[in-house]
Parts: C-alpha cells; structure tokens; sequence
C-alpha cells in the first residue's frame, strides 16, 4: 500500500487497540500528575504543563517522521506526511498537549517558534551522553549500536545538533544513511519471512 497504510498499520500495531491506547495514554497522564520539580534557578516545573507535552510531543512526531521518510519510505508523499502528524495530533491531545500541529508544515514552523526556550546545561549534558553510551543487545554489537546512534544524530536538525555539541557523520553521512537504510531493510525482510 501507500505510505499512509504503512504508518498507521505500524501505529496500529504500536498502539493496539483503541481501548488499549487509551488505558496506556491514562496511566501516562497518571505519572505525569506525579512529577514535579524545581529547575536550578527556581522556576517549577511539572511534567503535565501543556506546554511542555506539546514539545515533547513535537519531537517525537516530527523524529519519527524523518526517520521513517529516511530509512523506510523516501518518497513519503506530503498527504501521507501530513495525514501522520494529524495521527499523532490526537495522541498528543489525549495527553494533554497543547499546541498539537496537524500538518508538517504547521509542525516544523512550531518547533522553530519553540527553540529559543531551549537551553543545554549539565543535566542535558547527562542525558545526551546515558543516552549515547547506553548498551544495546544488538546484533552486531557496539559496531551496529555505533551506526545506529550516529544516524539518529544525523537525523538531528543542525541547530539541535550544534546546541548539543554533537558532530554530524560529516561527509560520511551518506555513507552511514545507506548503511542504516540496509539495516532496516535486511530487519523488515526478517520480519516478513
């Protein structure tokens, strides 16, 4: 089928049932109720401020989309682009998001508006490096985990890369695309068979 049908069947199967979408998506707002916090320079914090969901929403959507638009369907149509962000729009809302884009367009004008809350301190130094050097159990070992993280870096816009100080595969970003793009292929066929 077209991309649409593949996004939502991989959705679908993600997600399950509606009934089950929506008891996982009410245990999530559950735990969000639970955390709060202080940020160093004493402004609270919780983890279920719309706003907050919104980003976290926003990167999440848009991330997977290029991932997908990149090692699974190059030639995504915009309609099927969009009819995925409008998907993932009622997610967003059912957990409380707000603002939640319908379309890539509106999408990717509000990750621009939203970069300049955007600040890299220790505690982002932190995560950026668990969530480099964590073990995988991968096939391959290290040398797949190695792949796989820096074509999830490349995916990273530039400004998201440079915030984080986190080089780009440079001219060999080609190279570790086709590379990945085989991965996921070879996986897929797997799965199929």
């Amino acid at each position: 089928g077209n991309g649409l049908t593949q996004v939502r069947s991989y959705s679908r199967w993600y997600y399950g049932h509606r009934h089950d979408a929506l008891e996982a998506i009410g245990r999530v707002r559950k735990i969000h109720t639970r955390i709060i916090g202080t940020l160093p320079d004493g402004t609270p914090y919780r983890a279920d401020d719309p706003a907050l969901l919104a980003w976290v929403h926003l990167t999440e959507t848009i991330s997977f989309l290029d991932a997908w638009c990149r090692f699974a369907e190059p030639r995504m149509s915009q309609i099927d682009r969009d009819a995925y962000v409008h998907d993932m729009a009622r997610i967003g809302r059912l957990l409380g998001a707000d603002p939640v884009p319908d379309t890539e367009f509106e999408a990717r004008r509000q990750m621009q508006r939203s970069r300049v809350m955007l600040t890299c301190d220790m505690r982002t130094d932190t995560v950026r490096d668990l969530l480099l050097d964590q073990p995988l159990s991968l096939p391959g070992g290290r040398a797949t985990q190695r792949l796989l993280m820096q074509a999830a870096i490349d995916l990273l816009p530039f400004w998201a890369r440079r915030l984080h100080g986190i080089p780009s595969s440079g001219p060999g970003m080609p190279a570790v695309s086709a590379a990945t793009l085989g991965m996921a292929r070879t996986i897929r066929w797997a799965f199929r068979n």
